[in-house]
């Protein structure tokens, strides 16, 4: 299990973001849910940041099997397509060609009262 985590510059206007999150939690609420278990979503959270470059949108995937990513950047499936052209209008990331998003690297996790180090090596 992996998590993926990425920060897009927003490029579009809020409510066109808002729209966006609308539409996969109504009308295309079906299929966002079926997308996400046939790519081993496990969870999927947005956030939105107000900065001094502009607002951000934060998200943070677990998924079950990163290898899965691949056939989601490769799909012409209907709904794929439509939400994949909407993250490439709102934030200038193709998921096309970074299905992930910018690459990351963690550097601090802590999760009870243990601190896991990431790159700095340290626990």
């Amino acid at each position: 299990m992996s998590y993926a985590v990425r920060a897009f510059p927003l490029r579009r206007p809020v409510g066109e973001l808002m729209a966006f999150v609308a539409a996969l939690r109504g009308s295309r609420r079906a299929e966002a849910e079926a997308a996400y278990r046939r790519y081993g979503v496990l969870l999927d959270t947005w956030h939105i940041q107000d900065t001094p470059f502009g607002p951000w949108v934060l998200v943070v995937t677990r998924i079950d099997d990163c290898a899965d990513i691949e056939a989601y950047a490769a799909s012409s499936d209907e709904f794929e397509v439509w939400f994949k052209s909407t993250v490439l209008a709102l934030s200038g990331s193709d998921p096309n060609k970074a299905p992930l998003g910018p690459p990351t690297t963690e550097l601090y996790t802590w999760t009870g009262a243990t601190i896991v180090g990431g790159e700095a090596g340290q626990s």
